[in-house]
This record gives C-alpha cells, structure tokens and sequence, in this order.
C-alpha cells in the first residue's frame, strides 16, 4: 500500500510501482508468510490476476502459490483453473468462518479489496499485515473501499525493509477497549 492508502493504480492492476520495492528482504518475507498458510484467500479480479501471473512464475515464491489451496469468492466467475483453487459463489463469510475452524496455518487474503472490505466489516480478520511502500501515488483504489465503519487496531510489528517500505502488523482491538489493549 502507498502512503497517501492506494493498494493499486487508477486502472485494475496498475501495480508497475510495487516493482522498486522488490527486492530479497520482501522475498524473504513473503516466503515466510506462504510456510505459515493454511490457504490463500481470493475476490475474484485479484485471483484472476494472481492466476496469470503465478501459473507462470518460477521460483520457491511461485512454488508455494501453486501448491497452496485457494479459495476464490466470486458470483460471477464459472470456474476456477488455478491448481488447488475451489470456487465459492455463494455465503462468502460463512465459509470464511468455517475455514477458520480448520487446520492450524494461517489463511491470507492478498489485495481482493471488496473481499477484505467484507471479512473486516463482518470481524474475520485477527491480524491486519500492511506493506507500506514510501511512495505517494495520487489516485488509484483503496484496500477497504469508502465508509467503513471505523476499525480500532493495535499495533503488534514493524518490520523495517531494506527498500524502504514497512511490515506493519495489526491486530483488531475489542470493541470498547479505550486502553489500547485487548479485553479478555
């Protein structure tokens, strides 16, 4: 994400800025994250974007990608080709709840801004994790949409990247919580 809150460009997939901040800290980052997943989270212009993109990559990175499950939500969609994808139409958080029941890995959601707008508005997110680019893009679309109701956070990480860009971890506050810390 920028600095001035734009996960993408003005178009979908104007992604051409997340180029200068990659580099082996991220790499290592983002392989560390894909060991700790149970499964990977999608809406569906991201998975079809991520789908294009990693059936063709190479590396431990892409390796991961393709190996992990995949839930793709998306009513429009017909089908879901990417290997170990399954295609959900249909009660998007209830399965969201359900998979959080199961397995004892991590489930991430990359990009997919209707879909994290939804999991944050419904309270399924435990840990928010930002990478924050030093790079004010002037337009673009932001990762949670307009007129979300107002989500408290306490920080838990900051992870400091040799580009220059942030890992900020997250997590929800209890509602109430005007101390700065989780209620029991």
């Amino acid at each position: 994400m920028t600095l001035d809150g734009f996960f993408e460009g003005d178009q979908s997939w104007k992604l051409d800025w997340l180029h200068y901040y990659w580099g082996k800290d991220l790499e290592s980052f983002s392989i560390e994250q894909l060991r700790s997943a149970d499964a990977l989270l999608f809406g569906r212009v991201t998975y079809e974007g991520m789908a294009a993109y990693w059936q063709r990559a190479q590396g431990e990175d892409a390796d991961y990608m393709n190996r992990l499950p995949k839930i793709v939500f998306s009513r429009t969609l017909e089908r879901a080709a990417w290997a170990n994808t399954r295609l959900v139409k249909d009660d998007a958080m209830g399965v969201v709840r359900e998979l959080k029941t199961q397995g004892n890995g991590n489930l991430f959601v990359f990009g997919s801004g209707n879909l994290c707008r939804q999991l944050a508005e419904n309270g399924l997110f435990d840990e928010y994790r930002i990478g924050l680019a030093p790079l004010v893009l002037g337009r673009g679309k932001t990762l949670f949409g307009h007129d979300l109701d107002e989500l408290r956070l306490e920080l838990a990480e900051v992870r400091q990247l040799s580009s220059g860009c942030l890992i900020l971890r997250y997590q929800p506050l209890s509602a109430g919580d005007s101390a700065g810390r989780k209620t029991a």
